[in-house]
């Protein structure tokens, strides 16, 4: 007995069970739970480190390469780079995806730790670090200034209503504000006195 030899003597039937399949593939092809770009989160840590009065170069020899020297060695890196400024730099460490961003970070404190002797002694603090979300770069950046008010009232009013009417908008995960001007007191003292 042929097998297609039953579809040909039946063709109602076989009209039937192509419609059939055919409409149970469209629901299942519009059930399917793919996107054109899918959204991968991959494990990325950001160490930040700071010398006060350091030149970029100075930044890269002395703190960058010891880092980078460390963190190298860790399993599971597939990508680092480095940004070094005036008195900072910032290593970006970017994981495999079968790895664990908890385990991961704690191979890079482990690493700074480790890297803490040859780092130079007159860091303020040793270098931090955070977990990060390479997707998460800013989109909109925004800058206040006044010519009638102190800078510090600029900086008191962009912290408490617009940063945080910003973040109560639908799809904003953070705001930030750089720049702080803090209101300050300044006390000299006569030491003779």
């Amino acid at each position: 007995m042929n097998l297609s030899r039953i579809f040909i003597e039946r063709p109602v039937m076989t009209a039937l069970v192509t419609f059939a399949i055919l409409l149970f593939g469209i629901v299942a092809f519009r059930g399917l739970p793919v996107a054109a770009l899918p959204s991968v989160d991959y494990p990325t840590i950001v160490v930040s480190a700071g010398l006060p009065g350091a030149s970029p170069e100075t930044m890269a020899s002395a703190v960058a390469t010891p880092l980078e020297r460390e963190f190298s060695t860790i399993a599971g890196v597939a990508t680092m780079s480095s940004t070094n400024s005036q008195s900072s730099t910032q290593i970006t460490v970017q994981f495999t995806l079968d790895r664990n961003i908890d385990a991961a970070a704690q191979d890079i404190q482990a690493a700074i730790s480790k890297a803490g002797g040859q780092l130079p002694p007159s860091m303020p603090r040793p270098p931090s670090y955070q977990k990060a979300n390479p997707a998460e770069q800013p989109v909109l950046y925004l800058a206040l200034t006044s010519e009638t008010l102190p800078l510090y009232t600029v900086d008191e009013y962009a912290e408490t209503l617009l940063a945080q009417r910003i973040s109560m908008a639908s799809g904003v995960s953070r705001v930030q504000v750089f720049g702080a001007q803090k209101y300050a007191v300044r006390v000299q003292l006569n030491p003779t006195r």
